[in-house]
C-alpha cells in the first residue's frame, strides 16, 4: 500500500488551478486547495492517486518554509560512500547486545512482507522481535516465527477506501458519506496500537486466555514481559517517532519508497509542476508538502496522543512536519540501487539496501488445474492485483479478457482480494488463487500488477518484463522506474485501462528489447542481499554504548537512575530495588 489514509486539510477556492499542457488526466470532486503557509495550490489528479503540487518561489511564506526545512549541502563523498558500502555489502555485522525490537508497519500484506524476512534474520541474530500490525495478518506473522501484536485497523477496507479515494486529499463524497471519519478513528485506534505494542504484555488482541504450563521449558510469548529497546517502522505507520521520544528509545525507518527529501526527483506521492523556481528545489518542497498535508489531516489525533498518552507537548504545524529529516533518524530504504541510484544529496544516515524477499518454501506443487494449464501451451502472461479493493470488479475482469484475447496471448488471472472473474472464462485463461511469486514468475512471459514494491521486485528478480497498473500510492512511481529501466512500458492508471492499451501494453512487454532489459537487472539483483544489508544498515546506525547497563554490560539498559547517567537493566534493577540498594522512585524510563 505505502500510503496513509487521506487528509481533510486545505480549504475549497472558487480559482481553478492551471494544469499542464500535457496533463490529460481528470479531476474529481476534490477542490483546488491553498496549503497552510499559502504556497501552493494543491489538486488531486485522479489518475494516479498523485496530489497535483504548484509550486511559485515568487509566494511570499515559501522562502520562510524553505530556510526552515533545508539542510546544509550535502556534497558526496565517494571514500565515506565506498566504507559505508563495505560495511553493509562486504561483511555481516554483529550487535552485541540482544534487544527487544518492535517492528511497526501498517500497509497491505505486500508492506508488511519485508519486514517479516528482516524479523527473522534480526530474530536469527539473537534479539526478540515483536511485529505490530493489523490483525488479518496474525497468522503470516506467526508462521514467521515472530511475535505478533495487534495494532487494529482493517487493511481490506483501508484498501477499499484507498482504491476509491487514491490520493492525500479525499473527495467531497467520502467527506459527505462519513468514510473519513471512520477512518481517522481507525488512524487513532492505530496510533494508541502502535504505543501499546512497545510495552504491553500479550498480543494486544485480549482475545486469548493462556494457560500457562508449568510443566513447559518454554513460556508462551504472550506471558512474557515486553519493553522495547529500539523501533522499526515504515513511515505512515506515523506513531513511531512520538513512541520513541516518549521512552528514550532509537528509532529506525525503513522503507520501500523514498521519504526522504532530495533535489533529483519529487515524492512519489506529488506531481509537480515549478513557476518561478528550479526544479531541483521544488522536488524538495514537494516531500514537506506532502508532510504538511499528512499533518493537517491527522496532526490533531497524534497531538492528542502526545498530550493524553505520552504526556508530551503538542506539536505545530512549522515542527511537526519533516521532523524524522531534520532530527537525522536513520533510514533504510529496500529498492535496488541498480534501479534507482542514492541521491548525491542523501546524507550518512540513509542507505539503500536493495529488495527484501522472504523466501518460501521450494516444495511447493502447483494445483493439477494449473499445472494442465501450463502444460496445455506456451508460457502465458500473469494479471494480478494482490490485496486491491476494486470496485469495480466486473469492468476490470472484462477489460482485462479482451485485452487478452486481442494480444493473443494465453494469461493467469489472479482473483485476489478485488474479486476478479467471471461465470464464463475464455479457455485462454485461467483464474487461480493465492500462489507464491517465485515460483509462479518463473512459468510466465511477462508479469502485469498493482506496482506494490514487493511485487514489483519479485518479478524483476526473476527477469520478467513487467506492466504495472497503479491503483494509488508509489504504484505509480515504481511503474515510472520500471518503464525508465525498459524492463516494461510507461504504467497505465486503473482509471485510464481500456482494452486497446492494455494489449498495446502487452505486445511492448513481450518485444526482446524488454525482456533483455528485465534479464540485466535481475542479473545485478541477484548480487544483492536487502534482507542482510537491511540488518546490516540498522546496526550501523545503533550505537551499543548508549543501550548499555551501566552495570551488567551484556545487558540492555531499560531503566535511568535520576540525577546520574547510570542506565540499568531490567535484572539489575530489580535486583538493586530488591536488596534496597536504590528507591523504586528513583527510576525512569
Amino acid at each position: 500500500m505505502a500510503a496513509v489514509a487521506p487528509t481533510t486539510a486545505g480549504r475549497s477556492s472558487g480559482e481553478d488551478t492551471k494544469r499542464s499542457p500535457d496533463d490529460h488526466n481528470e479531476v474529481n470532486d476534490n477542490p483546488a486547495i491553498f496549503t497552510p503557509l499559502a504556497l501552493t495550490w494543491i489538486r488531486l489528479v485522479i489518475g494516479d492517486g498523485r496530489v497535483d503540487i504548484h509550486i511559485d518561489q515568487q509566494k511570499p511564506h515559501l522562502a520562510k518554509l524553505w530556510n526552515h526545512i533545508q539542510r546544509p549541502d550535502i556534497h558526496s563523498d565517494r571514500e565515506a560512500e565506498r566504507t559505508v558500502a563495505e560495511q553493509l555489502f562486504s561483511r555481516d555485522e554483529n550487535f552485541p547486545l540482544h534487544l527487544n525490537l518492535v517492528i511497526q508497519v501498517i500497509g497491505s500484506r505486500g508492506d508488511i512482507q519485508p519486514f517479516v524476512a528482516l524479523g527473522r534474520e534480526l530474530k536469527a541474530h539473537g534479539h526478540r522481535v515483536r511485529l505490530a500490525t493489523h490483525l488479518a495478518f496474525r497468522q503470516f506473522v506467526l508462521d514467521s516465527s515472530l511475535e505478533f501484536f495487534n495494532i487494529g485497523g482493517d487493511p481490506a477496507e483501508l484498501m477499499a477506501f484507498m482504491v476509491k479515494n487514491p490520493g492525500l486529499l479525499p473527495g467531497f463524497k467520502a467527506i459527505r458519506s462519513g468514510d473519513i471519519q471512520k477512518r481517522r478513528r481507525e488512524m487513532k485506534e492505530i496510533f494508541n496500537g502502535c504505543w501499546r505494542s512497545c510495552f504491553e504484555k500479550g498480543d494486544g488482541t485480549h482475545l486469548h486466555q493462556i494457560k500457562e504450563d508449568l510443566w513447559s521449558k518454554t513460556l508462551d510469548y504472550r506471558q512474557r514481559p515486553f519493553v522495547a529497546d529500539a523501533i522499526i517502522a515504515n513511515p505512515p505507520s506515523l506513531a513511531h517517532i512520538h513512541c520513541a521520544q516518549r521512552l528514550g528509545i532509537p528509532l529506525h525507518i525503513i522503507f520501500t519508497m523514498p521519504w526522504s527529501p532530495t533535489q533529483s526527483f519529487p515524492h512519489p506521492l506529488a506531481n509537480v509542476h515549478s513557476q518561478n523556481c528550479k526544479p531541483t528545489i521544488a522536488n524538495v518542497m514537494s516531500y514537506n508538502i506532502v508532510d504538511i498535508l499528512v499533518w493537517e489531516g491527522l496532526g490533531d489525533i497524534l497531538n492528542t496522543l502526545r498530550k493524553d498518552t505520552l504526556a508530551l507537548q503538542p506539536l505545530g504545524t512549522m515542527t511537526a512536519p519533516s521532523m524524522l529529516h531534520r532530527l537525522h533518524v536513520p533510514h533504510t530504504y529496500l529498492w535496488s540501487p541498480s534501479l534507482l541510484p542514492k541521491p548525491p544529496d542523501w546524507a550518512d544516515d540513509i542507505d539503500i539496501c536493495g529488495f527484501s524477499f522472504l523466501l518460501s518454501e521450494s516444495s511447493y506443487t502447483p494445483p493439477k488445474e494449473i499445472a494442465t494449464f501450463l502444460n496445455a501451451g506456451p508460457k502465458p502472461i500473469y494479471i494480478g492485483f494482490g490485496s486491491i479493493v476494486v470496485d469495480t470488479p466486473v469492468k476490470l475482469t472484462k477489460i482485462i479478457f479482451e485485452a487478452v484475447q486481442k494480444s493473443g496471448q494465453r494469461a493467469l488471472v489472479s482473483k485476489g482480494w478485488g474479486n476478479l472473474g467471471a461465470d464464463e472464462v475464455p479457455e485462454n485463461i485461467l483464474m487461480i488463487g493465492n500462489c507464491p511469486h517465485d515460483w509462479l514468475f518463473r512459468q510466465v512471459s511477462c508479469v502485469i500488477h498493482h506496482g506494490g514494491a514487493g511485487t514489483t521486485a519479485a518479478g524483476l528478480a526473476l527477469g520478467r518484463p513487467t506492466i504495472i497498473i497503479p491503483f494509488f500510492g508509489d504504484q505509480q512511481f515504481w511503474g515510472n522506474i520500471v518503464a525508465r529501466a525498459g524492463a516494461g512500458p510507461a504504467p497505465i492508471p486503473h482509471k485510464h485501462l481500456n482494452v486497446q492499451n492494455l494489449s498495446d501494453a502487452i505486445h511492448k512487454a513481450l518485444e526482446r528489447s524488454a525482456l533483455e532489459r528485465a534479464q540485466t537487472i535481475a542479473r545485478k539483483m541477484q548480487k544483492e542481499s536487502g534482507v542482510r544489508y537491511g540488518v546490516n544498515s540498522f546496526y550501523r546506525h545503533l550505537d551499543p554504548q548508549s543501550l548499555r547497563c551501566s552495570i551488567v554490560p551484556n545487558q540492555p539498559a531499560a531503566w535511568h537512575l535520576k540525577h546520574t547517567e547510570i542506565n540499568l537493566s531490567a535484572f539489575a534493577a530489580t535486583v538493586l530495588v530488591k536488596s534496597g540498594k536504590i528507591s523504586p522512585d528513583k527510576l525512569v524510563l
